[in-house]
């Protein structure tokens, strides 16, 4: 504070002497104001009145006076005395109008802080209006200093501003303590107060000092002018008078407080700093908060973080539901909330004792709110709901809409604000937030942080539920394009991986495969797609399936690489992809390799365990066209393992390639128990090795790994005959057919074998051309029944009446069978079939020596199928 005065009267007819040092120099101090109407009743209640004397704007206006300001004992009057020591004071009597300005000192009890003295200053008023006293206070402690002097006796006083040099000045003042009340009504309190007299501190009744409010806010007169004139556009423009401190306004950037504009009463130097502190400290927790929330686009995860960073500097409790569609990752809900809509609620923070509410509100659980409950209001209305204190009635009530749980305990007594959690005008959520009762309870500035904070967090969790749902339509895409592999096929076992890149989507272009081919041959394919992305799996899907479709034409694997080349080349100039075709013959024990600019397989030995890259031509990708493709093939035993993969699993950020295939060479010939256990190895040890060398372990890119053991199909389960194409020829397969199987042990399977072999036999003498038709059985897990002509045509299965002559061969293959199919072959066509076996225990060792005359005895009786 300041203080000094300029020449001035002291009540005796004389001036008194002033110190130079004071000459001119005016007192600033933080001041209560508080206006009252001729019923005794609080009209306008300042934040500097909140300090003084406790009760909050809400609580005080259209209460009594004398109920809230123990001035002097009370504000019960407005009649004037004078007590022994010469201070005025307020009388008992009824508030009546009186024409001159009272002034004293009070003492008053303040909890936990003993005695407080005030200086008050008390301005009856005039007017049209309902304004009947003004009154400025202030604590005493704010007079104390060295340049008033230690023994210097203080009192509230009055002075003409004429008496000052300046005083117009000062008075210009005034009007920024005084309510927000318009300018016709301030500008009468202020007439009436400068009228009446300047408020003084008067000291020793010599020295009069006149006091201003300390202000604190250079730019605030600026402010309130910029806002009048918004206030004045808007009545203009017809809108409601307080339209420009509607809520939902933006805030004035100079406002600094959430969406609130102080009133001009409410400055003094203590208020402003309580004020700014109460706005600084709900900026540093909406800042604290948008940085702990949207860290990352994982759902879950960006729930906790929301609900975790309201307690315990928000609320004690916090519950945060989301609505189920929006949690499954299903799209944007359809549609408002209504009684039937599910809620789940997702998290609970608190910082109660841990446990205590699992039983009440358990995270995970689905519930329907019902319709008369705070929760319904929320979620309808898609605004805050503020209950400022919980009564035991209220909260019964509450409690009473719930079956089978008690909400009384945890709601009862408290403070609780509901906010919802919002996207596009849409609710997806809302969070339940409750304090206790010995906190401070939610206001309508805590509404308006609250409401704050839900629509930063409604807009992370919007993010994060379309990062959901696009990822969850990515993955099914790409579940729905990688193949359902068979573990065992003809001679050869096969285990897969598929491990999502951490890339965009989670999606990509890489793929395996396992196709069955003529002669209990195996196709095996794995292929990559540059780049990733939906558009990745897209071309990933057209290439698959490009290559199932060339595989059943049995094509060699450098023409099929080079058909997919042309394909591709056809679809696009961005479709690029590597790739690699392996044939394995398990009979012949061959494996036939080609590649499409594709990382090469490594080949296992059964023999030492040894692990070999094998050397391949390398390749051009799969799009760039004109590079021709070449075939080797590679001796294999029975044992031996082959493992493929795309270039996601040997890729290490920083390191050549070579150390990754190096690292998957190592890791493949580690012995295991099962073929998965091996591949479970290969990603352990690749995994292990990117973590050491990057120091991230996360994997930017997709990896499909494809192991295979070539089991091979030993000679003595192999059997097969040449037929000469004489009808007379199918009565002979079905006897070779049946002496095999005898031999094999299988007697339960000779009776359907010898009928489907009959079938396809005479289908192919039928229309075969030269040489001869081949007949071949294979023994596995199941029987594998081929048979070969050199006619190009494939046969359809076609439907036949009573009386048709041909057409039912196939019909009863297909009924028959387990499986079959046709396919070309580079001499004609291959008709195959398999048949269930019966379990070796089911089987017996006896079978007649003469089989029954089988009806498809006659040659050509039914004459087979044609297109």
């Amino acid at each position: 504070m300041e203080y000094g005065t300029s020449r001035c009267d002291d009540g005796r007819g004389e001036p008194p002497v002033v110190p130079e040092q004071r000459r001119g120099v005016h007192g600033r101090m933080p001041l209560a104001v508080v206006v009252i109407d001729a019923e005794g009743r609080v009209t306008h209640w300042s934040s500097g009145a909140r300090r003084l004397f406790g009760p909050t704007r809400q609580q005080a206006v259209g209460r009594p006076a004398v109920d809230l300001m123990p001035v002097s004992g009370a504000l019960r009057g407005a009649e004037v005395r004078t007590d022994a020591t010469g201070s005025p004071e307020l009388d008992d009597s009824r508030l009546g109008i009186v024409y001159y300005p009272t002034a004293g000192r009070a003492r008053m009890a303040e909890p936990g802080h003993g005695q407080v003295d005030v200086l008050w200053w008390a301005y009856p008023l005039v007017g049209p209006g309902p304004e009947r006293l003004l009154v400025l206070a202030a604590d005493t402690k704010g007079v104390g200093g060295d340049a008033l002097g230690r023994d210097d006796r203080i009192g509230p006083g009055f002075a003409l501003h004429t008496e000052f040099p300046g005083a117009e000045r000062l008075a210009g003042r005034l009007p920024d303590i005084l309510p927000n009340m318009g300018p016709a009504t301030a500008g009468r309190i202020v007439a009436q107060v400068l009228e009446l007299g300047y408020p003084v501190l008067e000291i020793s009744h010599h020295e009069r000092v006149p006091v201003t409010p300390d202000w604190g806010m250079p730019r605030y007169r600026e402010r309130r002018a910029r806002q009048e004139a918004v206030r004045r556009s808007a009545l203009a423009a017809g809108g409601a008078p307080d339209q420009a401190h509607a809520p939902g306004r933006a805030p004035d950037p100079d406002d600094v407080d959430l969406g609130y504009a102080p009133d001009p009463d409410d400055v003094d130097p203590d208020d402003l700093d309580l004020e700014y502190a109460a706005v600084r400290e709900r900026l540093e927790f909406l800042n604290e908060v948008s940085g702990r929330i949207g860290t990352s686009l994982d759902l879950a995860r960006t729930i906790r973080e929301v609900t975790s960073a309201a307690v315990p500097r928000f609320a004690d409790f916090a519950g945060t539901h989301l609505r189920a569609q929006v949690l499954a990752g299903e799209g944007f809900p359809d549609g408002p909330p209504d009684v039937t809509t599910v809620w789940h609620r997702v998290w609970v923070e608190h910082n109660d004792e841990p446990g205590r509410w699992d039983d009440t509100v358990p995270v995970g659980e689905s519930i329907a709110f019902p319709e008369h409950t705070p929760f319904f209001q929320c979620m309808v209305t898609g605004e805050p709901v503020l209950i400022p204190h919980i009564s035991d009635e209220v909260g019964d009530r509450i409690a009473g809409q719930f079956e089978k749980r008690d909400l009384r305990p945890l709601i009862n007594g408290r403070s609780i604000l509901i906010v919802p959690l919002k996207a596009r005008d849409v609710v997806l959520g809302f969070m339940v937030l409750l304090r206790r009762p010995g906190r401070e309870p939610f206001d309508d500035m805590d509404r308006t942080t609250g409401a704050e904070l839900a629509a930063r967090a409604g807009l992370v969790l919007d993010n994060a539920r379309m990062y959901t749902y696009q990822e969850n339509v990515a993955e099914t895409l790409q579940d729905s394009m990688l193949p359902q592999v068979t573990p065992r096929m003809a001679g050869c076992d096969t285990a897969t991986r598929y491990l999502p890149g951490t890339r965009l989507g989670r999606v990509g272009g890489d793929w395996f495969d396992t196709i069955k081919l003529p002669g209990s041959r195996t196709a095996l394919v794995v292929g990559d797609v540059m780049g990733h992305g939906l558009t990745s799996a897209a071309m990933m899907g057209q290439l698959r399936t490009a290559v199932q479709t060339m595989a059943a034409l049995d094509l060699p694997p450098a023409q099929l690489l080079r058909n997919l080349d042309d394909l591709a080349q056809r679809l696009g100039e961005h479709y690029l992809a590597t790739c690699l075709y392996a044939v394995y013959d398990p009979v012949s024990s061959e494996l036939v390799v080609a590649n499409a600019g594709h990382i090469p397989p490594v080949l296992v030995r059964a023999q030492d365990g040894r692990s070999e890259l094998l050397n391949l031509p390398t390749g051009a990708p799969i799009g760039v066209g004109g590079v021709p493709f070449e075939t080797v093939t590679v001796r294999v035993a029975p044992g031996d393992r082959l493992v493929l993969c795309t270039d996601g699993l040997v890729e290490v950020r920083g390191q050549d390639i070579g150390a990754g295939i190096a690292a998957l060479c190592e890791s493949a010939a580690h012995p295991a128990a099962s073929m998965d256990d091996a591949c479970d190895t290969i990603i352990r040890a690749l995994a292990a090795a990117s973590r050491e060398t990057d120091g991230r372990g996360g994997r930017k890119d997709d990896v499909a790994l494809l192991m295979a053991r070539l089991n091979g199909i030993p000679a003595e389960d192999v059997a097969q005959w040449r037929l000469a194409l004489d009808p007379s020829e199918v009565g002979r397969a079905r006897r070779l057919v049946r002496e095999r199987l005898l031999r094999w042990g299988l007697p339960e399977s000779v009776e359907t074998a010898e009928l489907l072999v009959s079938e396809a036999v005479t289908n192919a003498i039928r229309h075969a051309h030269t040489h001869h038709v081949r007949l071949r059985l294979v023994r596995t897990d199941a029987l594998l029944c081929e048979v070969t002509d050199d006619d190009h045509e494939l046969p359809a299965l076609l439907s036949a009446d009573r009386d048709a002559e041909s057409g039912r061969g196939l019909r009863v293959i297909s009924k028959l069978a387990r499986e079959w199919g046709t396919s070309r072959t580079g001499r004609g066509k291959t008709v195959w079939f398999e048949q269930a076996l019966a379990h070796p225990a089911e089987q017996t060792s006896a079978h007649p020596a003469e089989t029954p005359a089988h009806p498809a005895d006659q040659a050509l009786a039914h004459p087979g199928e044609r297109r």
